[in-house]
């Protein structure tokens, strides 16, 4: 019952900022250090005072399963943080914010606005270090992307290394 709250309540949320923030549609284009990755994607941008910032250094890690392990569903998932702190969905503070798993993941998510919560964009709001997760036998990718406290990546985003598991 409580997770239905808390999804209801994140639903609403997103809800508002559609509503009452989002911009017109346009491309953003994305290249992070940490992750190598490159996405253009359709963005709905939101006003950019509801992007936080996160600090030099921040990181986001998976701490297990390893790159390239062969591990057997469900599978456990744990995250990591660097020079950041986790704080629940809703609550703002400064140098926080909750992770989204991405799996599967081919193109990243517009990193100017909320992120959807999907089968292959996780959230974890509640300020979750780690999970476990259902996945079909065969090669996965797995990859962390910290957003605030309304599910938007940071200014500078804070995305971790693509890995890629092998589930028997």
């Amino acid at each position: 019952m409580k997770n239905l709250v808390i999804v209801i309540a994140l639903a609403i949320i997103g809800f508002l900022i559609y509503q009452f923030a989002i911009k017109a549609p346009h491309t953003a284009t994305v290249t992070t250090d940490s992750s190598e990755a490159t996405q253009t994607a359709p963005s709905t941008a939101v006003d950019s005072s509801l992007i936080s910032t996160s600090p030099d250094g921040a990181d986001v890690f998976i701490m297990e399963p390893g790159d390239g392990a062969t591990v057997s569903s469900p599978v456990t998932v744990k995250f990591g943080i660097t020079n950041m702190t986790v704080a629940k969905a809703g609550d703002n503070q400064a140098n926080s914010g909750h992770h989204h798993l991405l799996i599967n993941l081919e193109t990243l998510p517009p990193m100017d606005a909320p992120l959807p919560a999907t089968d292959q964009i996780i959230h974890f709001g509640g300020a979750q270090t780690e999970t476990v997760i259902e996945l079909e036998p065969g090669q996965h990718s797995l990859q962390l992307l910290l957003g605030n406290y309304l599910h938007i990546p940071h200014d500078k985003p804070v995305l971790s290394k693509k890995i890629t598991i092998n589930v028997e």
